[in-house]
């Protein structure tokens, strides 16, 4: 599991005064957590090197030698970006048939063990982030495909359980992998209905996440979106789907957001 973060990375203490307060209309900003708030670029890559070399040695005991083609970080991660399929993925390291079928089984069995997890890191900017939409109260609300008592436990490692509102999560282990639009969606709906105050006023939530499963779910409840190129889509990907706006990052993504606000009133 992801470690206390030092004290440098802890998020700056801001308090909303009575003027900061009143010059902005309610609004509760549903995040998502895989991408936006945490990179799991370096978790996804070694679980694929892990599950190339399982494959190659299952295969040798059988006596049979894999041309195995090891993609650089890079190269994998931005076939991840374009949402190239596994399968793909797969193939384009040397492996056919029902080796794809190993392989693919082994990364599932993996991609959420404990000495991977560890390897996921807080976005940069995500603590000055939350911190900022938080001091002009903004109410924050997690809504991640991710089990729940796991991203519950990497905010509380970082301080930030504070910041949020509501968590939002599954139990499946295995569903931010496999993300799945509809199960955001009904996760998004029961987080409306929970934490989102009820007012006339336009644009009251929105929606920040990293890939389609986000803003398909968003769009089907009509919230506004806002996708960040930071995860695991790339910008030329999400632009496909019509966001509200495209961000880099959670820190730009909140910038944009109190913008909008102020202009709006």
């Amino acid at each position: 599991m992801i470690g206390v973060a030092p004290s440098y990375l802890q998020p700056p203490q801001y308090y909303p005064t009575s003027n900061t307060a009143s010059r902005l209309e309610p609004l509760t900003v549903f995040c998502d957590f895989d991408g936006p708030i945490i990179d799991v670029s370096n978790r996804y890559y070694t679980t694929y090197k892990l599950a190339l070399a399982n494959t190659q040695a299952m295969y040798q005991t059988q006596g049979i030698s894999l041309a195995i083609q090891e993609m650089s970080k890079q190269q994998f991660w931005q076939m991840k970006q374009d949402r190239v399929p596994d399968v793909e993925i797969a193939m384009r390291s040397g492996l056919q048939g029902e080796q794809i079928d190993f392989f693919l089984g082994r990364v599932l069995e993996i991609v959420n063990k404990p000495t991977l997890l560890r390897q996921d890191r807080l976005q940069p900017g995500v603590s000055w982030a939350l911190a900022l939409l938080h001091s002009h109260g903004i109410r924050l609300v997690l809504v991640t495909l991710r089990c729940q008592l796991q991203a519950t436990q990497i905010l509380r490692n970082y301080g930030l359980t504070r910041l949020f509102s509501g968590i939002y999560g599954t139990c499946n282990r295995n569903a931010a992998y496999q993300n799945q639009a509809d199960v955001k969606r009904q996760l998004l709906e029961k987080a409306i209905a929970e934490q989102s105050p009820v007012t006339e006023h336009p644009n009251v939530a929105w929606m920040v996440g990293d890939t389609e499963a986000d803003l398909l779910a968003a769009q089907a409840l009509s919230i506004p979106t806002v996708a960040l190129t930071c995860g695991i889509r790339s910008r030329l990907y999400l632009k496909q789907f019509q966001p509200t706006h495209i961000s880099n990052d959670l820190l730009s993504a909140a910038h944009y957001l109190l913008q909008t606000i102020k202009v709006e009133k």
